[in-house]
């Protein structure tokens, strides 16, 4: 039995030493870090308390205050105004303002009245005397100088790397010469974007909002301490903490690093005198891990509107620490986290603060590591001697176990110490050891069946592998070229759609509409190269071959057109926009392969034949239509009638190019489009015989059938400027593309 499952133990083994290996940090497994995210945000939603903290509270300059207030950035003296109503009126324990105000406010006009006593009316003593009266008054910047003076307002502040620095920065926490030459792994910045310095003066502090961006996109950690030129700033929610806390210092906490090799913080503490008053658990960049309360609107918000014209009951906001911000559409600050892909920056701040205030920032302690180690030996140890031996249903019984012993400890430790531990490649190696074990013998036979999957799975419909599968030999990601036939479509007026829907909406509507474009694309056998936006691009005749290429291309057009129109009734039954898209299509000799860099490779094509393709998408606005071909296409397909266009010449090439427009299948386009489009033919080789008359008048007459029509325009046009300026005597009827 041991000989006979040597190889199965001796590959168990290697596993668990790859992932003792990361756990120790003598190699890194990439797909470990991305899986630990994943773990830790659904962690975090599924114990989310998704109570609101009633501590804190959001003064939104959100649509309500723009229209009754007026546009942003308002004067300063409106911006004073809200300073006294907060502290005098309500009594607010501390604001925390997430704007910064970085330019002088000169809408009072105090700067034109000033040029003006220095020169047209130099010496009017009258003008002079009322001047320096109304002076004070029409200092905004001033007035709100005051306003900030004495009381607790931290003012926000960016920091930047390229640039250069604008307004001032508060008094830093810390600097190289206190630390004592200990080392702090600290994100280091070259630049900041700060307040006016008279603003930073009065105010009682101020912070940076800089968080920290995980690769995946999502924010998860802010850094409380960054380093500017050697010294070290907090950030905005760690400066509203510490004014909270009677404006104690920070003081780093030191424990021995991951590797031993030097001294690393383990927690910054907040002292006041010699009394630590919070401790706060830190990464090796000094960042804090978020824990979000729960989903958007986790604390009460109130229009900045309602408390300047008082309408705000004052118990609301009585003795709460504000965050001043906006969410107005433009000016909104949003964050993709782990609670939600759109999450209110100002929400971020205040649950870094409830979370500092509360203690319950999350901790990830020193010995993590060696606790990875031990949940991987453990664990692997058991399956590998075990698995080999069982049965499968007690297999996977003994893995199910495994894997819910190792989820309830790091939950138990979450929830009751605040602790972040790692889990991934414990359950990873768990769920390895048992996938290899049951999947042996599986793997060996059918490895090149998942190898064409996974090369292909992502670009080409399903049946297709299927087919591949078959014959995984005969296909390679490897660059060839091939004449294969390629399409592009792109919604016209994508930004004026975007413009006016909210978020939400507008990504629901665009993943409908991909969607239903890509369904098409892969019932006539396409391989979808890529999205761009709202733009599709997907080509025919690969991986796979296929003789019909240029027509499943055609075919794939013409059914996306009657897509779109369903969709538009879709859509205006729930009050959306309607959509129109463009496609070009072209078929020619291409470079087809796997292409990128060494980060990042894709499956596509290149070359001229593909250039043109785009370039005739981007024309069928000009042309009026929906659809536009090469003629290398329309020469490659049978069985649909096309309406020539134009002959082209497109920039930086001598080739002639006729480009052509699909009607639709033979027996499907109706006797009147047949009728209309040999009279159009008629009026093209009039055009092209210089018979201006003739051209106009037929192009009249299908005018008058179809006014809106703007092919029938755009020639009359170019008769009209051929009157006025005849071509050479060489005009062969070509149209150059001027632009790419």
């Amino acid at each position: 039995m041991l000989r006979k499952n040597l190889l199965r133990h001796a590959i168990g083994l290697l596993l668990l030493a790859i992932m003792l290996g990361h756990a120790a940090r003598l190699l890194q497994l990439p797909f470990i870090a991305p899986l630990e995210r994943l773990i830790y945000d659904t962690r975090l939603r599924l114990t989310m308390p998704r109570t609101v903290d009633e501590r804190i509270v959001i003064l939104d300059i959100d649509e309500k205050s723009l229209a009754e207030i007026g546009r942003w950035p308002w004067s300063r003296n409106r911006m004073a105004a809200l300073m006294d109503r907060l502290f005098d009126r309500y009594h607010i324990r501390l604001l925390g303002i997430d704007i910064v105000m970085a330019e002088p406010d000169e809408s009072s006009g105090l700067k034109v009245l000033d040029r003006l006593e220095r020169s047209e009316l130099k010496g009017v003593t009258p003008y002079r005397s009322a001047l320096a009266r109304m002076r004070q008054g029409l200092d905004y910047d001033r007035l709100f100088q005051a306003a900030l003076r004495d009381r607790p307002v931290i003012l926000g502040y960016y920091l930047a790397n390229g640039g250069i620095d604008s307004g001032a920065l508060p008094p830093p926490q810390l600097t190289a010469a206190g630390l004592g030459g200990r080392r702090i792994d600290a994100t280091s910045w070259s630049n900041f974007g700060g307040n006016l310095a008279p603003f930073q003066e009065a105010a009682a502090g101020g912070g940076y909002f800089n968080p920290i961006i995980d690769p995946d996109g999502i924010l998860r950690r802010v850094p409380l301490l960054a380093e500017y030129k050697g010294a070290y700033y907090p950030s905005f929610s760690l400066a509203m903490v510490q004014a909270l806390l009677g404006n104690a210092r920070v003081a780093p906490s030191f424990g021995e690093s991951a590797d031993g090799s030097y001294e690393a913080v383990e927690s910054l503490d907040l002292v006041r005198g010699r009394r630590t008053v919070r401790r706060i658990p830190v990464d090796e960049n000094l960042a804090a891990w978020i824990p979000f309360r729960g989903f958007e609107r986790s604390y009460r918000y109130f229009s900045v509107a309602d408390v300047l014209a008082g309408r705000t009951p004052l118990e609301r906001l009585e003795n709460k620490i504000a965050i001043l911000g906006t969410s107005a559409p433009g000016l909104r600050d949003q964050r993709a986290t782990p609670v939600s892909e759109i999450f209110p920056g100002m929400e971020v701040h205040a649950n870094l603060v409830s979370a500092m205030l509360d203690g319950a920032v999350k901790e990830r302690p020193a010995y993590a590591d060696a606790l990875e180690m031990l949940m991987l030996l453990v664990p692997g140890a058991l399956l590998i001697a075990l698995l080999p031996r069982c049965p499968p249903l007690r297999a996977a019984g003994l893995v199910l176990a495994l894997l819910a012993a190792l989820a309830a400890v790091n939950v138990w430790a979450w929830q009751s110490a605040n602790l972040v531990l790692p889990l991934a490649s414990a359950m990873l190696l768990v769920l390895a050891l048992y996938v290899f074990d049951v999947s042996y013998g599986y793997f060996v036979e059918t490895r090149a069946k998942h190898q064409i999957t996974r090369r292909f799975g992502q670009y080409v419909p399903p049946e297709l592998v299927d087919e591949m599968s078959r014959n995984p030999g005969g296909y390679t990601m490897e660059n060839r070229k091939a004449n294969l036939s390629v399409l592009f479509s792109d919604v016209r007026g994508f930004t004026t759609i975007s413009e006016g829907m909210a978020p939400e909406a507008l990504a629901q509507l665009m993943n409908e509409y991909l969607t239903a474009m890509t369904l098409v694309i892969r019932r006539h056998r396409g391989t979808l190269d890529k999205y761009i936006g709202d733009a599709i691009v997907a080509f025919w005749g690969a991986p796979m071959d296929d003789s019909r290429h240029a027509l499943n291309a055609v075919l794939t057009a013409l059914e996306m057109q009657q897509a779109v129109a369903a969709l538009n009734r879709s859509f205006a039954a729930r009050g959306w926009p309607s959509i129109a898209i463009g496609i070009g299509i072209n078929t020619g000799d291409m470079t087809v392969g796997n292409m990128g860099s060494s980060i990042r490779l894709a499956y596509t094509v290149m070359g001229d034949a593909v250039n043109l393709g785009a370039r005739l998408e981007s024309k069928t606005k000009e042309y009026g239509v929906g659809i536009l071909v090469g003629e290398a296409t329309r020469d490659a397909v049978e069985g649909i009638v096309f309406r020539e266009l134009d002959r082209v010449q497109v920039k930086g090439k001598e080739q002639l190019v006729a480009i052509f427009e699909p009607l639709g299948q033979e027996g499907e386009v109706d006797d009147a489009a047949l009728a209309e489009l040999a009279q159009w033919q008629r009026m093209l080789a009039c055009y092209r015989g210089r018979d201006w008359d003739g051209a106009e008048r037929l192009l009249r007459e299908m005018q008058a059938a179809h006014p809106n029509c703007r092919r029938h325009a755009l020639y009359l046009e170019r008769i009209a400027a051929f009157r006025a300026s005849p071509p050479p005597a060489d005009w062969n009827g070509v149209t150059r593309f001027d632009s790419k």
